[in-house]
């Protein structure tokens, strides 16, 4: 399962995190987040996935990030329509598109259909008050009825106590066949000792459970 770090924002954080060889790293531009970023990425390790998260943004606004920043991924957090992921699809043909979908108490699946030929996975997030970064999960159960093909990130207040949840989650998607298409999860809050700024004893830890790599 991959892991995606997202929120980043203060340089010796990002270094200090992308030494642990996250799969993906998230840059939010979004002005009402308190995780907007607004500085320059230090060198980091080509094989993760720099990723620009960007809420109702403008194709040109996205471009223009990914061209700047070398984005390999862009993950779309606001209410875009299908035909604006063609867009980004056709402007970005060379980068990962995950859109997100929150989820409360319950979710219409049908709605992802229009998605699928333009994005490479979805994200499911908790519906709260802040695009992301809420600090509380969904009911996961609800995932048990997954009708798409397309692989989805997990994401909304997942922490550091999740991680027997995170597992048993996936045994039960494996019962049905699903346990391929939970392809990653995403980390913000629950790891943060201040919004932005990630605690890198605590994500490696989860890391190396996660993975398979401690006993």
């Amino acid at each position: 399962m991959k892991i995606k770090v997202c929120g980043m924002m203060v340089s010796e954080n990002i270094e200090a995190v992308a030494a642990l060889q996250p799969d993906y790293l998230g840059f939010i531009f979004y002005p009402s987040s308190p995780r907007n970023f607004e500085k320059e990425i230090p060198l980091i390790a080509s094989e993760i996935k720099k990723t620009g998260v960007f809420v109702d943004a403008s194709v040109d606004f996205v471009v223009e990030k990914v061209n700047k920043y070398k984005f390999k991924a862009v993950q779309l957090h606001g209410e875009e329509s299908p035909a604006y992921c063609a867009s980004i699809r056709y402007a970005l043909p060379e980068t990962e598109i995950i859109k997100v979908f929150s989820v409360r108490d319950e979710f219409e699946f049908d709605i992802l259909k229009n998605y699928e030929a333009s994005v490479d996975f979805f994200l499911f997030d908790t519906k709260g008050k802040n695009k992301g970064g809420n600090g509380y999960a969904f009911d996961w159960e609800i995932l048990q009825n997954y009708p798409s093909k397309t692989p989805f990130f997990l994401s909304g207040g997942i922490g550091p106590e999740d991680l027997f949840k995170i597992k048993n989650f996936q045994q039960h998607l494996e019962k049905s066949g699903k346990a391929d298409l939970l392809y990653a999860v995403d980390l913000n809050s629950k790891f943060e000792t201040e919004p932005g700024y990630k605690d890198v004893e605590q994500l490696n830890e989860f890391r190396k459970i996660l993975k398979g790599t401690k006993p």
